[in-house]
Formats: C-alpha cells, structure tokens, sequence
C-alpha cells in the first residue's frame, strides 16, 4: 500500500530529498493521504473470443509453473490531465497475481493531479507495500524503460528497472509475505486500486510495449520450468482488456495483437 504518490513525486523535486533513501510513503507524515496499492488483477469476464475482461489490468499474461525470469519494456506515455484529472496510469513488469494473491512487479507510474501531470517509478511485493523509487531512477514522457524479475531458487526475488533514456538503474531484492506461487508473468498497463474500488485511469493514449519499440533486445520474455522465450511462446498466454464494472462493461483500455516477433504490442487508452 502506499500513500498520495504524487505528493512524493513534488517531493522528489526537492534538492533535499535527494538525499533520502527509497522508503515506504507512510512513513512521511503531514501529508494529504491517499492510498493506493497494484493489486493482482480483478478478473471481470472471459469474452467469446478467448481474451479476458479485467477491472484494473490490461496488457498481456502468461501461465506456466516455476517462473524464475520475466523482462519487459515500454515507453512512457504522457497522459492528458485536462481531459482526465485526477487519475492514474501505471506500467509494469512482473511475475504472479493474475490467478493468485501475490505480485513481484515494478514499473512506472503516471499521476494527474487535478490537471498536473506526475511521473515516477516504484516496485512492490504484494501483498507488501508499494516503495517509491526517489534515489536514482525517475521517468518522464518519452523515456524508455527496462525491467526484469529474477527468481533466485531460494525464495528471494531481484526487481531491476533501467531509464535507458537517461542511463539511471535501481536494483532490490526482496521476500512476498507467505511465499509465491510464480504461476504466471505479466505485462501490465493498470489502473490502481483505492480503499474505495479502482481509481480512474488516466488518458495515456498509447503505451508502447516491447522490442519494436524500445529496441531493447530480449525483452518481453519469460522463463518458466519449460520455456524461456517471448510471450508467443508460451501456450498459455492471456490478452487482457481492461474494462468498466458496469453492466454491460465499457472498454477502458485495449491491448493490440502481438506484432510478429511473438512479444511487442501497444496498449490504447479508451475510457476514464
């Protein structure tokens, strides 16, 4: 869980800050408090097409048993505050959450405050709390990023995100509380959740997923007990939508097909 992140993004414009380590928000006090955590995915439906209706996820999934990698990358969007305020859009890399209660994710993370647009990058080990990264790795619109999840074999997991634009990395390894499933790995455009439900998702347009892009080697891969290579590889691989709760849902934002290396793909912002 984490409080306001927003709040720590105008903090981390501070020449002080700099020299504080990565810690969880709640432990600054004063401030407007507004917590939101990256939950596993909240599953809404299959459609008839094969693909799958999430509340807060969309993006890609894979299955298997005994994930010990996944890497990603991505190109941070800009959202548009004036048509969204109040909003958030979050991208990331990780293993677990699609069927079960943990996720090893990090990623990047796009506010709106009222019309005032924030960026950041943060990790977190569900059901851990979220950690702002305010050291070392920031991100603005444009910037390509690059993540993996390493499992080690002994119940740690090493969470790496790179700024390729500006060169910055940030490495941290860590335990989830109760241990980890490591059924599936994931490539997430989300939208957080609140103590009230989903919170509304920013406008980002188009988020931008994978090689094609990014011109990361490798990326958009996984490595379970039987496979490592790009999404397409894996037979078990789930195209998520993100939708409304309402009846009949309205689409919140769509992920496209996989582009003919098996691993790059976009996500299109639809709905608040």
């Amino acid at each position: 869980m984490l409080n306001r992140l927003g709040i720590l993004l105008v903090l981390a414009l501070l020449p002080a800050l700099g020299q504080v380590s990565d810690k969880p928000v709640s432990s600054l006090t004063g401030m407007e408090l507004f917590k939101l955590q990256h939950a596993p995915m909240k599953f809404h439906a299959r459609r008839l097409d094969g693909s799958v209706e999430s509340t807060n996820w969309s993006g890609y999934a894979v299955t298997g048993s005994k994930f010990t990698h996944v890497s990603g990358s991505w190109i941070v969007p800009a959202v548009n505050c004036t048509k969204t305020p109040n909003s958030y859009a979050v991208l990331w890399v990780g293993m677990d959450g699609y069927k079960d209660t943990t996720v090893e994710q990090i990623g990047t993370i796009a506010e709106c405050i009222g019309t005032t647009a924030l960026y950041g990058a943060w990790y977190e080990f569900v059901p851990n709390e979220t950690i702002q990264i305010i050291s070392t790795v920031t991100a603005s619109p444009g910037n390509k990023i690059s993540a993996d999840v390493t499992y080690d074999g002994s119940g740690e997991f090493t969470l790496k995100i790179i700024n390729v634009t500006t060169g910055k990395s940030f490495s941290k390894k860590g335990k989830v509380t109760g241990g980890a499933k490591r059924a599936s790995a994931e490539w997430i455009a989300e939208a957080p959740t609140g103590p009230s439900g989903v919170l509304p998702l920013s406008d980002f347009g188009t988020a931008s997923y994978g090689e094609d892009y990014t011109a990361v080697n490798d990326t958009n891969w996984a490595t379970d007990a039987s496979i490592t290579g790009p999404i397409s590889d894996f037979s078990t691989k789930e195209k998520i939508i993100m939708v409304t709760a309402a009846t009949p849902p309205v689409d919140k934002a769509v992920p496209s097909a996989l582009s003919t290396d098996g691993s790059s793909f976009k996500v299109t912002w639809k709905h608040k």
